[in-house]
């Protein structure tokens, strides 16, 4: 019990700290790894238990949100492509001229070696990219999705390589894992009875860890990418975003043990510790070039920046990489620490350089081609609002009826906004004017024209943060209409008051219907 204090303490410390100093808590756990190392102290089993099952349910929540057709999207199967070829010779010949001239621990390496060293660090983080989205609100946006579609990609990479160390290929009963798909069908159907409670978020866990981690690893098959596949399976459930928050707290905490347990299994030396600081240098490359392909396939300058600078940083696959590498006698052992320097490095310049995206959009922009318009993405063309009196953000039972009440019985045109694919489908059937966007993200509102002439806006968002995301949107935009929005609480109405808006209608006092009603009198509209 000594021993799970004193790390209690350390974790909880270096994290307080990094929130103190302003940097995002996952820099401290880094740093409470490597200090619970140095003096020798007990290695806890469980932290690495906690870090496996944390990824094992990051890459479920991933399949649940993961819209599979991104993934065959040009701009991300081959921007992935190129950029880990690119990204592996550039790493190669840099270690390489390292070795040249005689640097520390590289030097005498043959070229085998050099490539799977540059082969380990061509891969981004999912983890940390994927927890940097989330604390920006900001995985749904078109950056964010393309960022998740390229990790995934380079996922499916990493566990090909993975697989093929391994010495046989999977089991014959590998084959026996596409019953998965009428399994998934009978699951969905159950899971319609679960409820809202502790039971959805068992069944969570338990879709991760059997169906998806246990059964492919049984098979001879990377168990977490086989709980990325099972959430896939399951996206389609109408429940997979309540799940995916359902787990959210459990998967951050159990995330902790992924990032201390880093800095627990190595010993730096003062040149393992130099070599992977060098390291380093390789993220501004990797960066502009996720920029500039991502660009040519005609993203604006924002969106291609804002990727780039999100997937900079070295991947948790090379550490697992390299770790097979010392196993097959490929590699020495030092090189798991020089890798371990090199990711841990990677995670607080990226953090300290995503958390000021928005100023390196402005900065960097002179230096991206301008995309021709007839060739801009459609993802991530301007929206034109010029037609529109009204907008409502978040098409729910709320939002939805809101904007049919002030369709028919005020007469507006109005414009819907909603960020997930399968309801806006479903919503243009029924014959919604709705785009399938995320107002939470500074980048929808930078791409639309005729904001201004808009006399209402109704903010029908289920989280109470993503209202209020949209509101401070709206006032750096300065705009002058009406804005309503619902609450769920006393204290959340009176918070969005605070913030600017003009009429916080209590959800629990009514429908869409009272929504629509209460922001069209503070618009001074009339039936």
């Amino acid at each position: 019990m000594e021993t799970i204090a004193i790390y209690l303490v350390v974790i909880f410390g270096c994290g307080f700290l990094a929130r103190l100093i302003k940097l995002p808590t996952l820099v401290g756990y880094l740093a409470a790894g490597f200090i619970l190392h140095a003096p020798g102290i007990e290695e806890l089993p469980i932290i690495d238990a906690f870090a496996e099952l944390g990824v094992t349910i990051l890459l479920f929540t991933i399949g649940l949100k993961l819209d599979v057709r991104m993934l065959f999207r040009r701009e991300v199967f081959l921007t992935t492509a190129v950029n880990l070829l690119v990204i592996l010779g550039l790493t190669t010949g840099f270690l390489g001229l390292l070795a040249a001239i005689g640097f520390g621990t590289i030097a005498g390496e043959g070229w085998k070696t050099l490539a799977l060293l540059g082969f380990a660090l061509s891969f981004s983080s999912t983890v940390f990219v994927v927890q940097v989205l989330d604390e920006r609100s900001e995985s749904h946006s078109l950056y964010g999705r393309i960022a998740i579609g390229i990790l995934v990609l380079q996922d499916v990479v990493a566990v090909g390589y993975l697989t093929a160390m391994r010495g046989e290929p999977p089991s014959l009963w590998a084959f026996a894992l596409i019953l998965l798909i009428p399994g998934a069908w009978i699951v969905r159907k159950l899971w319609n009875r679960l409820g809202h409670g502790e039971l959805q978020a068992l069944f969570g866990v338990t879709m991760a860890f059997v169906p998806g981690y246990w059964l492919f690893e049984t098979v001879g098959i990377k168990g977490d990418f086989g709980a990325m596949i099972v959430g896939l399976l399951l996206a389609s459930h109408p429940r997979a975003a309540e799940l995916s928050r359902t787990l959210f707290g459990l998967r951050e905490l159990l995330l902790v043990g992924f990032f201390v347990s880093i800095g627990l299994h190595v010993t730096p030396t003062f040149e393992t510790v130099a070599l992977g600081l060098i390291l380093v240098v390789l993220l501004p490359i990797e960066a502009a070039l996720f920029t500039f392909l991502l660009a040519m396939f005609g993203l604006r300058r924002r969106t291609s920046i804002l990727a780039g600078l999100a997937l900079a940083n070295f991947s948790e696959f090379g550490l697992i990489v390299i770790s097979t590498g010392v196993d097959a006698d490929l590699v020495g052992e030092d090189w798991l620490v020089v890798i371990s320097v090199a990711v841990a490095a990677s995670f607080v310049v990226s953090t300290l350089v995503n958390r000021r995206g928005s100023r390196w959009v402005a900065r960097l922009s002179a230096f991206v081609p301008t995309t021709a318009a007839a060739r801009a993405h459609p993802d991530d063309a301007p929206i034109d609002l010029s037609e529109a009196r009204a907008m409502v953000l978040g098409l729910g039972r709320v939002g939805s009826s809101a904007y049919r009440r002030l369709v028919d019985e005020y007469g507006l045109e109005v414009i819907g906004v909603e960020n997930d694919p399968i309801k806006v489908a479903d919503l243009r059937e029924r014959g919604f004017d709705v785009i399938e966007a995320d107002a939470t993200e500074t980048d929808f509102w930078e791409r639309c024209v005729g904001v201004d002439g808009l006399e209402l806006l109704v903010l029908a968002m289920p989280f109470h943060g993503s209202n209020l995301i949209a509101l401070d949107r709206l006032e750096r935009r300065q705009f002058d209409g009406s804005v309503a929005v619902v609450a769920q609480y006393d204290d959340e109405r009176e918070e969005l008051l605070r913030r600017g808006a003009d009429v916080a209608f209590h959800i629990y006092e009514g429908t869409g219907v009272g929504l629509a009603d209460a922001a069209a009198e503070v618009a001074g509209l009339q039936r």
